[in-house]
């Protein structure tokens, strides 16, 4: 069996053998570095090449779950990761040719995102992220701010805390439904071919990657946390392209 590389900061972890792992990533501040804003990342040069091979190893057992609608996922990693979780789980793609599927989930009260774009027109730098049931607010331009977007969700989430949560991430908070989450979108994946009957391998760097990772654990699995493993996206990257080279493509 082909082993993944050591890890670079806990080289002492051994993962499952590549043909017994499914690997699930998270994406901005994983896969790819933190940009000024959400439409600033950029994909690194070869990175698409060493993913493609991971999906060949992996037999198609290779999905990102990310914050992003799927439809940026596609346009940043065209065909692939075999399948995709975006919006913290409200929106499931289980292969490419499949439709997109997700829990029933309510969508936030218009009036806040009218809240949400006043905020945005406060101060230059802040960007309001719409997704279908929810939004984010990002302030990595206007990091002052941060209080300021935190208060003003907290009063809206607060109206009805049963349906919606705030989030903290990179540089941003989002209010998204209270029932999805990524733990819940790893499960979903790996209850499925080509995931199904692997031990889960999860990388995430923020808050809103903590459910995944305490579900991969929760069933034998492996979360990793990026700053702990592999102390950035970089890391991350080189990792799996040190295991796109060493391990063979199975037939």
């Amino acid at each position: 069996m082909t082993a993944f590389p050591p890890l670079p900061r806990e080289p002492s972890l051994a993962l499952p053998p590549i043909e017994r792992a499914a690997l699930v990533l998270d994406l901005d501040g994983t896969l790819l570095d933190i940009a000024p804003a959400p439409d600033l990342v950029v994909v690194p040069e070869g990175l698409p090449a060493t993913l493609r091979a991971l999906r060949t190893m992996l037999r198609d057992a290779f999905g990102i779950i990310t914050g992003r609608p799927i439809q940026q996922v596609d346009a940043l990693l065209p065909y692939i990761p075999y399948a995709v979780a975006g919006e913290h789980g409200a929106a499931v793609r289980y292969s490419p040719e499949a439709p997109v599927e997700g829990p029933p989930l309510p969508a936030v009260p218009a009036g806040w995102l009218d809240v949400a774009k006043t905020l945005a027109a406060e101060r230059e730098g802040v960007l309001v992220e719409p997704k279908s049931h929810g939004f984010a607010i990002h302030f990595r331009a206007a990091p002052d701010m941060e209080d300021r977007v935190r208060h003003a969700l907290e009063q809206l989430v607060a109206r009805q805390p049963g349906q919606f949560v705030l989030l903290q991430a990179r540089k941003a908070w989002e209010i998204r439904p209270r029932a999805a989450d990524k733990g819940k979108a790893l499960a979903a994946l790996t209850a499925r071919p080509p995931f199904a009957g692997r031990l889960p391998v999860f990388v995430g760097d923020d808050v809103t990657d903590e459910d995944a990772i305490a579900y991969a654990r929760s069933v034998g699995g492996f979360g990793l946390r990026v700053a702990d493993a592999f102390g950035d996206a970089a890391g991350v990257r080189a990792w799996l392209g040190e295991a796109a080279q060493r391990a063979p493509r199975l037939a």
